[in-house]
């Protein structure tokens, strides 16, 4: 009974964010691309398109009525219960846009740049919060997935990548407005770093592996200079067939400088790779016990 009531309140609570996706999703379209005739990409993008050359069709409508088709394609492919979060996220999603288009008529920017980062902010935390919990509101993405099926070759980024890119140089012609792929370039790339930081939250790691002869020195320096384990591995060079120890750690970007100074410190000749992590759990870190939130 504890176990359901707490399925229950996750479902509830991931509802709630999908909302709150909606809303800054909504508010990207209705309070800034829209109303300076950015077009985007995606369902919404063609939405906004559509709603350009005919101001009488709401754009939340139209994305609705766009979705419902490549609602009905996935069904096969994706199975009902997806499908039907995703006819609910499509419906919010189009409800709340066009809500916030009646609240708000006159846009709250008419620069073109400002437009593009402050919609790409916006989009980017609706992307991340859909992704976050598991949403999905359909469009290019859901159509990408089905496409791949039946392209051989191509994936789903790449499938994605070909209608955004379509529904954005059509929407430059239409618009008459070339710079119009310019302010879409600005709210993809925007848009991808903030629902990045929105998935794996500001305090990004590294991980750093050193191939050095003085793994024991480094190693004993790491552990007294900073609260992070090490692991240390055997390795044999394959160009000198030499033996070399391989050390394996994370650390937080603000640590990475006084790493590379211990490192440099003990061994110049000294040979590290650094690599972004997207998480790490474990002591020093979020705990493997510890939620998302």
């Amino acid at each position: 009974m504890r176990t359901s009531k707490k399925a229950i309140l996750e479902e509830l609570k991931g509802y709630l964010f999908m909302l709150i996706a909606c809303v800054a999703y909504g508010t990207s379209t209705s309070l800034f691309l829209a109303d300076n005739g950015i077009i985007a990409g995606g369902v919404t993008g063609l939405s906004v398109l559509i709603n350009y050359l005919n101001p009488n069709l709401l754009i939340g409508m139209v994305s609705i009525a766009i979705n419902l088709p490549i609602l009905l394609l996935g069904l096969k492919f994706q199975g009902w219960k997806f499908i039907l979060r995703c006819l609910i996220t499509v419906a919010t999603h189009g409800v709340v846009t066009d809500i916030i288009g009646a609240l708000f008529p006159e846009p709250l920017t008419t620069d073109g740049v400002l437009a593009s980062l402050y919609g790409g902010i916006c989009q980017g935390i609706g992307i991340g919060l859909f992704v976050r919990y598991q949403f999905s509101s359909g469009g290019t993405e859901l159509l990408g997935r089905v496409l791949s099926r039946f392209i051989k070759g191509l994936n789903i980024p790449v499938c994605v990548g070909i209608l955004d890119g379509m529904i954005v140089v059509l929407g430059a012609i239409l618009t008459q407005n070339p710079a119009n792929m310019l302010y879409a370039l600005i709210v993809v790339f925007v848009s991808t770093k903030v629902s990045e930081m929105v998935l794996v939250g500001l305090e990004k790691s590294k991980l750093c592996i050193i191939i050095t002869d003085k793994g024991e020195e480094i190693s004993k320096m790491l552990v007294e200079k900073s609260p992070r384990g090490v692991t240390m591995l055997d390795g044999t060079g394959m160009y000198t067939n030499k033996e070399h120890a391989v050390l394996l750690t994370c650390v937080k970007n603000q640590q990475l400088t006084q790493l590379k100074q211990i490192v440099k410190s003990i061994d110049e000749h000294a040979f590290i790779i650094i690599n972004e992590s997207v998480e790490v759990r474990g002591q020093g870190f979020k705990s493997l016990n510890q939620s998302d939130e």
